[in-house]
């Protein structure tokens, strides 16, 4: 198999399964919307099961209900049959998910399914099938074709199970105004929780707030910014407010400035205006902050009183980007 052919057959596939998906948008109707109301008045869980790779597609669908706010479970269609059936409750909804619709283990779960009163949603690619028969709400993923070259091995009909459980969870996430704040709690660890909830304040807390008056002398300047070790110190005046701040770039242009420098004071090489942020922002807030405006550290200040600095190191220790 020469480059060509695996490029055109890579091509292919893609191609198959993005129309497919295209496809899915008409079977948007009022059995979906009837399946998220459903679920979003659900004081239960929504219980996922399948079997086979349809089985793999219900356990992402279920991660991803889990973390944007709707309680869910997964169940495997073979081990349900087996006893794993205790786990459905009585105010549970169930969403069994086939290509089919009538797998031999997925006509043994159905009936009993229904023997315990609760709610079924099919998701099946097959609306003359048992499943699609028997639930009380069709999700439709029927597909033209697999993009396996024997249109055998599922491929595009896993696909179309997938996106249309990320509609259903995203659904859930407006009907339950699941905001980032909401977000923030199921994902607290790594970068990505990080974003979502580590404040400035949490990165000030831990480093020292350089700092200087108007008045100070140019040799305690640097004694402070090398002392504090943050490329930078808050120049404040005797209201102890933040007027200015004094980098590493800022004594390179005093000594390209001035042959002799002993009697400067602070306020003859600040600069003016710094950017500021407050203690409660985000500290992805203060990223974006640096980012546009080319810094690399930025004065906290917490209700206009200086609080200290964040420098673009403390970011990237913490991984935010």
């Amino acid at each position: 198999m020469n480059n060509e052919l695996i490029i055109s057959s890579a091509k292919r596939t893609i191609v198959l399964q993005s129309a497919a998906i295209e496809e899915l948008s008409e079977f948007i109707n009022g059995n979906f919307t009837d399946a998220v109301r459903l679920v979003a008045a659900c004081t239960g869980r929504l219980v996922v099961s399948g079997i086979g790779k349809s089985a793999i597609i219900a356990q992402k669908i279920v991660a991803t209900l889990n973390s944007t706010g709707t309680p869910a479970l997964f169940m495997h269609a073979a081990d349900a049959i087996h006893g794993d059936l205790g786990m459905v409750q009585q105010h549970d909804i169930v969403l069994i998910i086939s290509k089919s619709g009538d797998s031999p283990e997925i006509k043994v779960l159905v009936p009993l399914v229904k023997n315990f009163g609760n709610k079924l949603i099919g998701m099946v690619g097959n609306i003359q099938s048992y499943l699609a028969i028997q639930s009380d709400i069709v999700l439709n993923t029927t597909v033209k074709q697999e993009a396996c070259p024997n249109n055998l091995a599922p491929t595009t009909s896993t696909t179309a199970q997938m996106v249309m459980g990320d509609a259903l969870a995203v659904c859930l996430m407006e009907a339950k105004d699941f905001n980032s704040d909401d977000f923030a709690k199921f994902h607290p660890g790594g970068a990505l929780g990080k974003k979502l909830y580590l404040r400035v304040s949490d990165l000030v807390q831990a480093t020292e707030n350089p700092a200087v008056l108007e008045t100070t002398s140019i040799r305690n300047v640097l004694v402070e910014i090398t002392r504090k070790r943050l490329g930078a110190a808050a120049v404040l005046n005797e209201k102890k407010e933040v007027v200015g701040i004094i980098t590493d770039g800022d004594i390179r242009r005093m000594l390209e400035k001035y042959e002799v420098f002993i009697s400067l004071v602070a306020k003859d090489i600040m600069s003016f205006n710094p950017k500021t942020i407050e203690s409660d922002a985000l500290a992805i807030e203060a990223f974006e902050k640096m980012r546009i405006n080319n810094i690399s550290q930025l004065i906290v200040l917490t209700e206009r009183e200086y609080t200290g600095i964040v420098h673009l190191h403390d970011l990237v220790r913490e991984g935010i980007f």
